[in-house]
């Protein structure tokens, strides 16, 4: 018997043992299937239940890779997760052969007949960022040959006099000479190592993080990076072990030199209501740092159970400033009208401001939590922008707070709009996780995340490279900044903080066009006749 032959015979067998095997599964299943009571398609059908079930489970998949356009996907297309990543890894954002949106209706842009050029905008070019860059060399049909090359990039930072500054009669004021920084995601919610590489990222880029409510772990600490450090009605970090606000634990933090500035947490886009956090992700760290059990899921209460109105709002936000010394604002989703505009009416009245107010839109969050709250609860936040601008401004306010924006605001256009529209800067979340490796699997609340981002398993953050994802942070952050220069100079003005509502312009689905101060206008009437007439939708949704 020659040795082809034995290798057939044992080829044969293999064929053999592999039906035999297949073919027994095969009739275990539909016995099973067919006993089983709780899938009755099951029960009829099993070999098309189970093929039905396969699809199912791969759909979002083939959906994103294969059956929807670049500006089809939810919550991010295509289009927007390249353009992530092309910003982290190439610090480039070029494209060409002209745009594929299709211009139906939404903000527009307004350039200037004249432009700026690029010697009279007021950039800080003084020092410049040390990362790495990538440099493809051969593109194939399944993979792709790249490496990394250090590189000098410009940082493209505001110049001295549009830096932004919060706090400014306080002992410890926050300047920042950057417009874009990161919005509040936990520790724990985000594993460890995401953590740290979004610390160092951020860090060289020369912007702040947000802790998110969850407290401030060592991970944030990776980095000498300014920190916003987030106080949620679970007072993580801040509380004694019965849940209670802890003034000496306070004070501690604010006299952490990293910690520039905190933000009470009313509410943010993704859950109006407290935060939710799943047993799986509380290890014994996270739970020493946030004075909870571990291993056991923690929902913080809806709402900080002594903050019962406005006033006991500025109250607090008084007394927290007063302790630190340090700026406090405040983190809130616009859903009920009445209510904002009473909270900004009792601030003039009261001659009491917190330093900031950060706007989260319905559109927004990271977090785990239900979808009714998700999908149905608060405006997104083009509609809701301008009308806190607006009642800021109503009331003689605008220049006593200063207001971040949050909510799918990834790319420099996007940004611009809303600095049109009323901010001063601006929180990103779900972009910062892109750059750091996020494929946008939706799996944060399971602590299955398959690139150790969402995860604190540690077998899954073996998934993450801090030292190579860390450059791709500060990469997207350079690039955003670099991007918005460029508006800046295409509206004619020098600085993107002087980009103005005169600069942003909105067409309807009628082809009808609208000033900002026409489309405020028109938010409220919308608002108003949605009141009326629940079953009618707004084209500024």
């Amino acid at each position: 018997m020659t040795l082809l032959t034995i290798l057939q015979l044992i080829v044969n067998i293999v064929l053999v043992a592999v039906v035999l095997v297949l073919l027994i599964i095969g009739l275990t299943l539909l016995v099973t299937d067919r006993r089983q009571k709780q899938h009755s398609v099951l029960r009829n059908y099993p070999l098309l239940a189970r093929v039905r079930y396969f699809l199912e489970k791969i759909g979002p998949e083939l959906r994103q890779y294969l059956f929807s356009e670049d500006h089809q996907g939810r919550p991010f297309s295509r289009s927007d997760y390249t353009n992530i990543v092309k910003a982290g890894k190439y610090n480039s954002r070029m494209a060409s052969f002209g745009t594929t949106h299709d211009y139906k209706y939404g903000f527009f842009i307004q350039n200037a007949l004249y432009p700026k050029q690029a010697n009279q905008l007021d950039i800080n070019q003084d020092k410049m960022i040390s990362t790495f860059l990538y440099k493809v060399d051969n593109e194939r049909l399944f993979d792709r040959d790249e490496h990394r090359e250090k590189a000098e990039i410009d940082p493209f930072k505001l110049g001295d006099e549009h830096k932004i500054v919060l706090g400014e009669s306080l002992k410890h004021p926050f300047v920042t000479d950057r417009l874009v920084g990161q919005s509040g995601m936990s520790y724990g919610a985000l594993g460890g190592k995401a953590i740290t590489t979004l610390s160092l990222g951020l860090a060289r880029a020369g912007t702040w993080m947000n802790t998110g409510e969850g407290g401030m772990s060592k991970h944030h600490l990776a980095g000498d990076v300014d920190i916003i450090y987030q106080i949620g009605p679970g007072l993580f970090g801040v509380r004694d072990k019965a849940g209670n606000f802890k003034e000496e634990e306070f004070i501690k933090k604010a006299e952490h030199k990293n910690i520039r500035a905190f933000e009470l947490k009313l509410a943010q886009g993704a859950k109006t209501r407290g935060g939710h956090l799943e047993g799986e992700k509380v290890s014994e760290e996270i739970a020493e740092i946030r004075n909870v059990e571990p291993h056991k899921t923690i929902n913080s209460p809806n709402r900080f159970e002594f903050i019962n109105s406005t006033n006991d709002l500025l109250n607090f936000v008084h007394k927290l400033r007063e302790l630190g010394q340090k700026p406090v604002g405040f983190k809130i989703v616009i859903g009920n009208t009445h209510d904002i505009e009473n909270m900004v009416k009792t601030m003039a009245e009261q001659n009491k401001f917190p330093d900031f107010i950060t706007i989260d839109g319905g559109e927004g969050g990271t977090g785990a939590t239900f979808q009714e709250l998700q999908d149905g609860v608060g405006l997104p936040l083009f509609t809701a922008l301008p009308l806190l601008d607006g009642l800021l401004q109503k009331y003689g306010i605008r220049d006593k707070v200063k207001i971040f924006a949050s909510g799918k605001l990834i790319t420099p256009d996007k940004i611009a709009i809303a600095l049109g529209l009323g901010a001063d800067l601006i929180n990103v979340a779900r972009g910062m996780m892109i750059s750091v490796g996020c494929i946008m699997s939706q799996q944060c609340h399971l602590n299955t995340c398959p690139v150790g981002v969402a995860t604190t398993d540690p077998k899954k953050e073996k998934a993450l490279v801090v030292e190579e994802k860390e450059y791709r942070v500060t990469n997207y952050i350079t690039s955003l900044h670099e991007g918005l220069f460029n508006i800046a100079a295409a509206v004619g003005v020098e600085s993107p903080t002087e980009i103005r509502q005169e600069h942003i312009i909105y067409k309807s689905r009628t082809g009808q066009i609208s000033s900002i101060y026409d489309y405020k206008l028109d938010i409220v009437d919308d608002i108003e006749d949605v009141h009326r007439h629940p079953q009618q939708s707004s084209d500024h949704q």
